[in-house]
């Protein structure tokens, strides 16, 4: 799967990067909706994001992201 939203090396991404944002022009790299990602997170199917970034943001380890990207080919 070729992916034209590149993940940076290290860090944390935030949701419009994984699932992408049409109004901003970032293409998806999981195609998914909001809503349907937020339950993958609670059924376990997604990685859950940190909270380090304080209460009300969400964020993800690139390498979790990755590691799914792995699973999913």
């Amino acid at each position: 799967m070729v992916h034209h939203n590149p993940l940076p090396e290290t860090g944390y991404v935030r949701l419009r990067q994984i699932i992408g944002d049409k109004a901003h022009g970032i293409p998806p790299i999981i195609p998914t909706s909001k809503s349907s990602w937020y339950a993958g997170i609670k059924a376990g199917i997604y990685p859950a994001p940190t909270k380090k970034f304080g209460p009300r943001t969400a964020a993800w380890n690139v390498e979790d992201i990755r590691r799914l990207l792995e699973h999913e080919v």
